[in-house]
């Protein structure tokens, strides 16, 4: 069980590491922590094994035209989870979580236009479905990437790690990039020969085209382990009504609190949502009642924990 797993100095420096770059190589994971390279990898392998540690290659929809959404379905609660799960199955939904004891689903979904009116249609038992309501996604003020829970680097060790940042510039796609991002998005650290071999590629091509990829802002490497395995056993959806004037200012301030993973305005009567990790329930309400609190310009809120988290990355 992943509960039961105890992560040292090693473990969160390499899981902050693959935060900041989830292709980093070992040895310089291994240089910047003072341990040796063999016990980079071998801690790697442990936390995969025991820990259910993912790093995906996750491709931004927006490049191509796609359009973000965060969707919220309620439904009878026997159906909660196998509805969940359907929508797990789908290469563009991310981020699926079960609340309000089971009767409620939240995912996030990069989807071409018109398509989130028929999202539903390939799911099993869809029509037991009580409610739908998709919230286009305007602007992000922080994203799971940036999550404060899987810091522990020294700054100057974070340093050495970080990438170049991506240019988010348009790029020609064509069937082996396609192929190579679907087993990226399976699991993100393929080794070079791996993904040469899968993909009847020369490994100098696969390398040229994921640094082309990676550098356009076409891919991105994210870490994927769950919250409670680094301390935080309550979650929770928060969504707020916030006047248009002050939307901004809200969004960036709940960004700065280290207990967000996501923070976006979006269209609708709610126009912020945010997801919070914290270390208990009583966490929880010390979050609200002293960091949310605050924020007057907040005229209404409603918070759901999640149950379960059936899909992240």
């Amino acid at each position: 069980m992943t509960e039961s797993v105890v992560l040292d100095d090693v473990d969160r420096g390499l899981l902050h590491a693959l935060q900041l770059d989830g292709r980093v190589a070992f040895a310089r994971v291994a240089d910047v922590l003072g341990v040796s390279e063999t016990t980079v990898a071998r801690r790697y392998k442990r936390l995969r094994s025991v820990a259910a540690l993912r790093v995906v290659g996750v491709v931004n929809g927006v490049l191509f035209g796609r359009t973000a959404w965060t969707l919220r379905l309620r439904c009878t609660p026997d159906v909660g989870m196998p509805l969940a799960k359907g929508l797990a199955k789908r290469s563009d939904v991310s981020w699926v979580h079960v609340m309000s004891g089971g009767a409620e689903i939240s995912c996030h979904a990069q989807l071409p236009p018109g398509e989130e009116s028929v999202l539903l249609e390939k799911l099993p038992r869809a029509g037991r479905v009580l409610d739908v309501s998709a919230h286009s996604v305007l602007h992000a003020f922080t994203l799971p990437p940036d999550w404060a829970g899987l810091r522990w680097l020294a700054d100057d060790q974070a340093a050495r790690l970080r990438p170049e940042e991506p240019r988010m510039a348009r790029v020609e796609v064509d069937d082996a990039d396609r192929a190579l991002l679907e087993l990226l998005a399976a699991d993100g650290r393929v080794p070079y020969a791996e993904l040469a071999a899968r993909t009847r590629l020369s490994e100098s091509t696969v390398r040229r085209r994921l640094d082309l990829l990676r550098h356009n802002g076409v891919v991105s490497y994210q870490v994927d382990i769950p919250a409670a395995l680094l301390g935080y056993g309550t979650q929770a959806r928060l969504w707020m009504t916030v006047p248009p004037h002050a939307l901004t200012e809200v969004g960036r301030r709940l960004a700065e609190h280290d207990e967000t993973s996501f923070v976006a305005a979006t269209t609708g009567p709610a126009n912020l949502v945010a997801v919070v990790a914290c270390h208990d329930s009583g966490g929880l309400y010390r979050y609200l009642t002293e960091k949310v609190g605050p924020l007057r310009e907040i005229t209404s809120l409603e918070t759901a924990v999640l149950m379960r988290t059936v899909k992240q990355g």
